[in-house]
């Protein structure tokens, strides 16, 4: 393994040895209340989610002490984000999928430091949003350049990205036409997660195992691109299905939403 994954391994130990501590002060503990009312998924349930705001809390609080804006830690998320690529590009796998987890948690950051100062706007959750997409896109492309003298590997990353834009697309115009459907398994933050923990483990594990190098770190590409493709199929059947609905009660006249893109 090179310097940077026994680096980037040592820098997620540490956050992840956290989590026995929680375990016993979360007891004594509300829920975050943002945590509370968003909705989970098996991958990212409650508890994972109110360990992540227990963890960043400290981060959380100086940030709005001082005064940060909200549009620099959007900014610096997409700059990881970047970052994440250029690494992939450069088969610096670990040190692209730390990268990664350090521009999730500035995306997390971003929106609670805005609503802790008062600073929410539709202008911040528009920011927020592209710039999530651009990070999410830097880090496949560095992927894709990184898979690319295997052609079925290259193939699986950009149906990943696909799949990815489509979730958020479905969800776009579903809001712009009046249904702010939000369900699927494969949402940004699994997809993060997923890829970003896939990256750490590639080496250490294909070379336990003595599989081809990147073995991991395909399958979790693919399973990322068939989930998130699944989820876009799901959420514009879910979307249709509403619209239609809406449609033949007379609800909403047909034509109403924007056009398509």
């Amino acid at each position: 393994m090179t310097p940077s994954t026994y680096v980037s391994l040592f820098i997620v130990s540490i956050f992840l040895l956290t989590m026995p501590v929680y375990a016993v002060v979360g007891r004594s503990r509300p829920v975050d209340a943002e945590v509370a009312i968003r909705p989970t998924t098996p991958l990212l349930g409650l508890w994972v989610r109110d360990w992540l705001m227990w963890v960043i809390g400290p981060f959380e609080r100086a940030l709005v002490r001082v005064r940060v804006s909200p549009d620099w830690l959007n900014y610096l998320g997409g700059a990881f984000g970047l970052a994440a690529g250029v690494s992939y590009s450069q088969e610096r796998i670990a040190l692209g999928g730390t990268l990664l987890l350090f521009g999730g948690l500035c995306d997390v950051l971003d929106g609670r430091v805005a609503r802790a100062q008062g600073l929410g706007s539709d202008y911040g959750e528009f920011l927020d949003s592209v710039i999530d997409r651009f990070s999410e896109m830097f880090a496949f492309m560095g992927l894709a350049l990184y898979f690319e003298p295997d052609r079925r590997a290259m193939l699986i990353t950009v149906a990943a990205l696909g799949g990815a834009m489509m979730v958020s697309y479905t969800r776009a115009k579903g809001a712009a036409v009046g249904v702010d459907y939000r369900g699927g398994i494969m949402q940004r933050a699994e997809r993060l997660v997923i890829l970003a923990v896939a990256s750490l483990l590639d080496h250490p594990v294909c070379d336990y195992f003595g599989w081809p190098d990147s073995a991991v770190l395909i399958v979790a590409v693919g399973v990322i691109g068939l989930a998130s493709l699944g989820t876009a199929v799901w959420r514009s059947v879910m979307i249709g299905r509403v619209l239609r609905l809406r449609e033949e009660t007379g609800d909403m006249p047909r034509g109403s939403g924007e056009a398509s893109e």
